[in-house]
């Protein structure tokens, strides 16, 4: 019986995390030795070129920082690493076809009026979905050797969730750098 008693609150919470989630994909250069990357600085020239709002791009950037500083790397006026980001949005449209019901009486074209099995009840909903990359490019070379990107909805009105929101996005991409040894 407790089992049954569970399963709906089991099922709201995947729910919700399921709507919550980021994908994250990642690349990188092969031949780059990360092993030869202890500092970073941001690259201002990439940076500016975002195009979300100085707010955003400053949450932004001090996850950025605060995850990679967390990992040993540390902030230099002479890194070995430039830290970029960009931004852009996809939009999303999900369509919801529920052809199910008890049936009403109505029009059925040439079938005349009569009792229809059902109602179809169509729904499409647009969301905005936005995609963060972060590109960490060598100093000395100005070569791309890891960008990630992660794609979820960011968009929210109350700062709190926004902070945290941002905060999981960069996590779950800088979870993934350095790349394993093969």
């Amino acid at each position: 019986m407790k089992p049954l008693k569970v399963l709906p609150a089991l099922i709201l919470l995947l729910v919700l995390t399921s709507c919550s989630s980021v994908r994250v994909a990642t690349d990188y250069d092969r031949e780059a030795n990360f092993d030869n990357y202890k500092t970073f600085a941001f690259f201002k020239p990439g940076i500016d070129k975002a195009e979300i709002n100085d707010l955003d791009k400053r949450r932004i950037l001090r996850a950025i920082e605060a995850e990679l500083m967390a990992n040993g790397y540390t902030k230099s006026e002479n890194p070995d690493m430039l830290v970029s980001i960009f931004t852009k949005s996809n939009q999303r449209v999900d369509i919801y076809n529920n052809a199910w019901g008890n049936g009403a009486w109505g029009w059925g074209g040439y079938g005349g009026w009569g009792w229809r099995s059902g109602w179809n009840n169509n729904q499409v909903t647009t969301t905005t979905e936005g995609v963060l990359y972060i590109d960490l490019i060598d100093a000395q070379k100005k070569e791309l050797i890891w960008q990630g990107s992660g794609t979820g909805n960011l968009e929210t009105r109350n700062v709190e969730k926004k902070e945290v929101r941002v905060k999981e996005f960069v996590s779950q991409m800088l979870m993934q750098f350095p790349p394993e040894k093969k």
